[in-house]
């Protein structure tokens, strides 16, 4: 098994598990889980958002804080990385990408945050 094909790690019993980018919410609102590559990407693309780390965060050599960095926000200085770099990361800490497709009122939401099921 891949990195990429790990299942998701923790009990996430709010959460609706999607395994592939032709998965999609029960219903608008719905926090999803995922560890799929495919389908973060396609999320982040719809959004026209990159992925980003903050910069002096890096840790042996690897990006530190991983983030997405959405157009026409602006705050912390981000810097923008591959998305080699940032699965490599997110596999090595064996994160969950917990995120939503839609607000309840059916608009696009970018909301997403990362979990370690394993951190206390």
């Amino acid at each position: 098994m891949s990195p990429a094909d790990r299942p998701v790690q923790g009990e996430h019993q709010y959460q609706q598990h999607v395994t592939s980018p032709d998965e999609h919410e029960e219903r608008p609102g719905r926090s999803l889980v995922t560890t799929d590559h495919e389908t973060i990407m396609n999320w982040a693309r719809e959004r026209g958002a990159e992925p980003a780390t903050v910069p002096g965060s890096e840790y042996e050599g690897r990006p530190g804080r991983l983030l997405m960095d959405f157009p026409g926000y602006s705050g912390e200085s981000l810097e923008h990385i591959s998305w080699d770099d940032w699965f490599r990361t997110f596999d090595e800490r064996k994160l969950n990408f917990i995120y939503q497709e839609h607000k309840k009122d059916g608009a696009q939401s970018n909301f997403f945050r990362l979990e370690n099921p394993d951190a206390a």
